[in-house]
C-alpha cells in the first residue's frame, strides 16, 4: 500500500511538472484505460474516416483533385497506424483493438457516419472536420503520455494540409457558377452540426472529460474547443460569401465570443449508438477491408519469420 501511494505521488509530480508519462512508468489503472479508449477511438476514426472521402477519389474533377485527395486518404491511414502503436506500448494488441472495431465495442468519431453525396462534401470534411479535428489534436501535442504526444506532432501537420485542401475546394466552388456555390452551401448546411458534435458532449454531462483534464491527457474541455473552432471559423465562411445554417448565430460583444444555437444532442446519441445514415456501411466495409486483406497480413508474417530465421543462423555459424 505504502509503495502504491509512492508510486502516485511520483505520478502525480511528473504531471505537475510537465514531464511525459511513458509506458514503463508506473501509472493508475484508470488512467491506462482512459489512454486506451481515446487513443484507440481516435485510431479507428482515422481508419474510418478514410472510407467516405476514399469513395470519391475515382471520381474527383481532374488528375489534379485525385492525386491530392489520393494522398490525403492515404495519411490517414498512416495516422491510424501512428495511433494503434501508441495504445499498444499501453499493454493492448492491435488484434484486440480493431476486434473492439470490428465487434461495435469500440467507438470512432461519429462525423464519419454521415454520407458524401456531392464533391463540395469532400471540401467540408477537409475544410470543416480536419478543422475541428486540429482544434483537438493541436493539444493533444502537449497531452501527458509520450507515445500520444509524439504521434499528434507529425500528424497535426499533415491534417494542416488536409484544412486547407478542403478549404481550397471550397474557395473555387463558391466563387464558381450559382450551381457549384449552391452545392458548396449544401454542404456547409449538412456539415455544420455534425462538426460542432465532434467535440463531444457538453462539459456538464461529459463522463470522460474531468479525468482527461485532471491527468492532463486534454488541456482544454470540450465547450472551450467547440467555442473556439466557431470564433475561428465564421470569419472563413463569410469570406466564402456563405451562411451558417443557425439563425441565432450572433457575435456576444460582451463575452467575446460568438452565441450559437442549441446542438441536437438526441441526433448525435443516435449516430454514437449505430444509428446514423451510414453507420452500418461503414462498419461493413472496414471488417470487409480487414479481411480481404489477411493474406498480406499472413504474407508478411511469413516473410518476417523467415528473415528472423535467417539471421539467427547466421548467428549461430
Amino acid at each position: 500500500m505504502e509503495d502504491t501511494v509512492k508510486q502516485e505521488d511520483h505520478f502525480n509530480e511528473k504531471l505537475e511538472k510537465g514531464d511525459f508519462i511513458e509506458p514503463k512508468d508506473w501509472m493508475p489503472e484508470k488512467y491506462r484505460k482512459t489512454l486506451i479508449r481515446q487513443i484507440s477511438q481516435h485510431a479507428h476514426s482515422e481508419v474510418v474516416g478514410m472510407l467516405p472521402e476514399g469513395n470519391w477519389i475515382t471520381r474527383a474533377p481532374n488528375l489534379r483533385r485525385k492525386a491530392i485527395l489520393l494522398a490525403k486518404v492515404q495519411d490517414e491511414g498512416g495516422h491510424g497506424l501512428y495511433l494503434y502503436s501508441a495504445a499498444e506500448t499501453l499493454g493492448i494488441s492491435r488484434e484486440e483493438l480493431l476486434d473492439q472495431l470490428h465487434t461495435g465495442k469500440a467507438k470512432y468519431s461519429s462525423i464519419f457516419n454521415y454520407p458524401t453525396v456531392t464533391w463540395a462534401d469532400i471540401g467540408a470534411i477537409g475544410w470543416l472536420v480536419d478543422g475541428a479535428a486540429i482544434m483537438n489534436q493541436v493539444m493533444l501535442q502537449r497531452t501527458s503520455f509520450g507515445p500520444y504526444s509524439r504521434a499528434m506532432i507529425r500528424i497535426c501537420k499533415e491534417e494542416s494540409f488536409h484544412q486547407r485542401q478542403g478549404y481550397e475546394i471550397m474557395v473555387a466552388l463558391s466563387k464558381g457558377s450559382a450551381e457549384q456555390k449552391q452545392m458548396a452551401q449544401d454542404a456547409l448546411n449538412r456539415w455544420w452540426w455534425p462538426t460542432l458534435m465532434m467535440f463531444g458532449p457538453p462539459d456538464a454531462i461529459s463522463s470522460n472529460s474531468a479525468d482527461s483534464i485532471k491527468w492532463k491527457i486534454k488541456r482544454e474541455t470540450n465547450d472551450e474547443l467547440r467555442q473556439k473552432f466557431v470564433d475561428r471559423t465564421i470569419a472563413q465562411v463569410e469570406y466564402l460569401g456563405l451562411t451558417v445554417p443557425d439563425p441565432k448565430l450572433k457575435w456576444n460583444e460582451a463575452r467575446g465570443h460568438y452565441d450559437f444555437g442549441e446542438i441536437d444532442w438526441a441526433e448525435f446519441n443516435s449516430v454514437v449508438k449505430g444509428n446514423g445514415p451510414c453507420n452500418r456501411e461503414r462498419l461493413k466495409a472496414r471488417v470487409g477491408a480487414h479481411k480481404n486483406g489477411e493474406w498480406v497480413r499472413d504474407a508478411a508474417t511469413a516473410y518476417a519469420k523467415k528473415q528472423a530465421a535467417k539471421a539467427a543462423g547466421s548467428l549461430v555459424a
